[in-house]
């Protein structure tokens, strides 16, 4: 009997750049608004229901409403559907239907286990583009790959999806193709960027692993994320920030301007700003910095965290609360250049898929305490941001204050294996 994905014990995803037709581009947009359509559609229902129900008074009406909504939701694509005649063009993708109701559904289940995003919220029509659809095998299909489903590589330059057809692809890992019959495709994701930059994002499975496991080198390390340099580690190596936000942060600034500028004089000349050539162009320059910045960060985050991860068998951060730190109105634009969860989420993920270990740990004192006798600064003598090397007064040794603390961090790691 073939396995599903989810049966599947090993899982990857890759994303590559297409480059859709005319006629392509404009079915990518037709299912991204539908796929938005629905899941708005099914929050509102939701909503409706949830005020209904306060309601106390049986009134007829509203019992009624009630009773058609419950009913409504018990099968959502079918009465969305027959709600809205024009869902069933032969344009879209049966599957982008089924996607975007489940992507609600497990936008609650997160709310119910998590509890911090909110209930889930009506998606905005923006510049961007997405959609999901899945990959199908035939009954008569006995052997799943990347090349007899209903999305398939048709050959090392080209995919198939549905709905669209053949479309031309690059970035497909030399390593995937190689494997293709032994791959197969889960969820697919098309999209669309603020730049107008193509995807499809591909989630593949496959009874053995993508990525040869590391052997074990006996090293282990401590790292310490900050400010003034991106990262120390336990052996006193340090990363410099690259601070790729400040280095372009005036050029954006100045461009930011003139985009505003552009959307003032559109409006006052009554002219909508999806027909205002000059404020479109200008939105693609602001867009196209943006883009650049995010990328460069991207790809200096895969870098690190790569390297961190194959060159030692443990590595343990401090667990960083992004969100929490970002109140501090002082830094919160470092520390939102710096991308730190973004980093710990790469190392979480890779530490899994190299077969290494990755912790994080409480970052409580780790800054304050010294690493060779334990004596912990406080009251007035605690350290504050200014000091970058102090003397302990207990034992005499002095420290480089992100060195002590990366050793502190992985002293902590090894204390709670």
């Amino acid at each position: 009997m073939t396995k599903t994905m989810a049966q599947l014990p090993y899982h990857y995803g890759v994303k590559v750049r297409v480059f859709p037709s005319t006629e392509q581009k404009r079915l990518i947009k037709r299912n991204s608004d539908a796929s938005r359509f629905i899941y708005n559609e099914m929050n509102g229902m939701n909503k409706d229901l949830f005020w209904l129900k306060q309601v106390k008074i049986p009134i007829t009406i509203v019992l009624n409403r009630i009773a058609d909504l419950t009913e409504r939701l018990k099968k959502p694509s079918t009465a969305i559907s027959n709600s809205h005649g024009w869902l069933n063009h032969p344009d879209f993708d049966s599957l982008m239907k089924a996607n975007a109701i489940k992507n609600y559904k497990t936008a609650w289940k997160l709310f119910r286990q998590v509890h911090q995003a909110g209930t889930p919220k009506f998606h905005k029509r923006g510049y961007t583009q997405t959609y999901q659809t899945s990959c199908l095998y035939g009954a008569k299909v006995l052997e799943p790959a990347m090349n007899n489903g209903s999305v398939r590589l048709t050959d090392t330059h080209h995919l198939w999806l549905p709905k669209l057809g053949r479309l031309r692809f690059k970035g497909l890992p030399p390593k995937i193709l190689e494997r293709a019959n032994d791959i197969r495709i889960g969820t697919t994701t098309v999209s669309m960027d603020a730049v107008g930059h193509y995807f499809v994002s591909l989630q593949i499975g496959s009874e053995h692993p993508f990525v040869a496991k590391q052997h074990a080198i006996e090293s282990k390390v401590g790292i310490d994320l900050n400010l003034d340099n991106f990262l120390t580690d336990s052996n006193g190596q340090v990363i410099e920030n690259p601070r790729y936000y400040r280095m372009i942060k005036g050029k954006l600034a100045k461009a930011q301007r003139k985009l505003s500028r552009r959307a003032r004089r559109a409006k006052k000349s009554q002219r909508r700003l999806s027909e205002s050539k000059n404020y479109q162009k200008q939105r693609l320059q602001v867009a196209k910095l943006q883009l650049k910045v995010a990328n460069q960060r991207k790809n200096f985050l895969h870098h690190v965290s790569t390297a961190l991860i194959k060159n030692h068998d443990l590595v343990v951060a401090e667990e960083l609360r992004s969100k929490n730190m970002l109140r501090n109105h002082a830094l919160a634009m470092s520390i939102s250049d710096v991308g730190w969860r973004t980093l710990l989420g790469m190392l979480a993920y890779k530490a899994d898929l190299y077969g290494r270990k990755f912790l994080t740990i409480d970052p409580r004192n780790t800054t304050q305490t010294c690493s060779h006798c334990g004596h912990v600064m406080t009251g007035k003598s605690k350290l504050t941001l200014a000091d970058r090397k102090w003397t302990c007064p207990s034992c005499g040794t002095l420290h480089v204050r992100d060195h002590n603390a990366a050793r502190n961090i992985l002293a902590k790691g090894l204390a709670t294996l």
